[in-house]
């Protein structure tokens, strides 16, 4: 009889998700287990509904976005005791000994607290806003990254054109890592985040003399988790910049498209993870890489601490101030 493994891809989608069940599913059957996907995250588990995995109808999977699987909030999972036993029976009464969540920190508390009631779990982390303790990085951040990349620079043609500042807003609610690290990338004159204070007065008299010296553009991102782009727009306003001020909120835009070359690659290092502390029998584990090596951490750790930014990216704040 074959072992059978269950996967859920839970919380918010990230760039990347379907090629991990892609390299997942595959390295599972070739190893002689059966596959069991749950539609829509731990909802699809307490109503059972199954997406069995083949060999064949996870091809085609590592250019896509989003997840096949789907994906849903379910809080009542949290609050809700008996939502977790049916949860459990579910998994027992299907012959499922492991169930390998892929999602952010949400998931991966409610994975924990599978864990606690006797269900063998392994937690991918998969996360735009790279902020999951246990792992440098997460799925989906680099596909993120580029989107947000890829927008700021036509952004910046069009601000260029008509002698505008343009205050873009990216996700982030706990973490400035997408908005730092973009602002790096993109060349951007200020970043507001959770993590650091940015004093709006001194960034208003750069901009202003910006401004003075016929610089065409300048451009300010901000994470939600820190202020609407609302917000420092008319704080902005208030300061007379000399910039005509415009505002563009990339939302969820950030997280769909095909996932580019590191998020594959970093799926495939989690697959082979996976299968590892399956083998090994090291359960209840948040799988993730430092540098080159795959690690595995208790999630009992992993939920009780919070990834902070590095001091490197903290101190690249101050930055900006630099000029092309």
């Amino acid at each position: 009889m074959k072992k059978s493994i269950g996967i859920i891809t839970s919380g918010g989608d990230a760039p990347g998700m379907n090629p991990l069940i892609r390299y997942l599913t595959r390295a599972l059957i070739e190893n002689n287990y059966e596959v069991v996907g749950f539609k829509n995250g731990y909802r699809g588990v307490v109503n059972n509904e199954q997406y069995k995995l083949t060999y064949d109808n996870v091809a085609g999977l590592l250019k896509r976005g989003g997840t096949i699987l789907g994906t849903s909030r379910f809080p009542e999972f949290k609050t809700d005791e008996s939502v977790r036993l049916k949860a459990k029976e579910v998994l027992e009464n299907e012959g499922i000994s492991v169930l390998v969540v892929i999602g952010g920190d949400g998931s991966m508390r409610g994975a924990y607290d599978l864990s606690k009631i006797g269900v063998n779990t392994i937690v991918l982390p998969a996360s735009i806003d790279n902020d999951m303790y246990g792992t440098d990085e997460t799925l989906g951040m680099h596909t993120a990254l580029s989107t947000i990349q890829d927008a700021v620079d036509k952004i910046k043609d069009t601000a260029s054109s008509h002698d505008r500042a343009f205050i873009i807003e990216v996700m982030g609610h706990r973490s400035g890592y997408l908005a730092v690290t973009a602002a790096i990338a993109t060349g951007a004159e200020g970043v507001f985040i959770p993590e650091v204070e940015t004093d709006v007065d001194e960034l208003a008299k750069r901009l202003r003399k910006r401004y003075e010296e016929g610089r065409r553009n300048s451009i300010i991102i901000v994470a939600e988790g820190k202020a609407s782009a609302y917000d420092i727009a008319k704080m902005l306003k208030e300061k007379d910049i000399g910039y005509d001020i415009r505002i563009s909120v990339l939302g969820h835009i950030q997280r769909g498209g095909i996932p580019v070359f590191h998020d594959r690659l970093l799926a495939f290092r989690l697959a082979m993870g996976t299968l590892k502390a399956i083998f090994d029998g090291n359960f209840n584990v948040l799988v993730g890489v430092k540098g080159k090596e795959i690690t595995f951490t208790p999630l009992k750790e992993a939920v009780a601490r919070r990834k902070k930014l590095s001091e490197f990216l903290i101190n690249s704040v101050y930055t900006f101030r630099w000029e092309d």
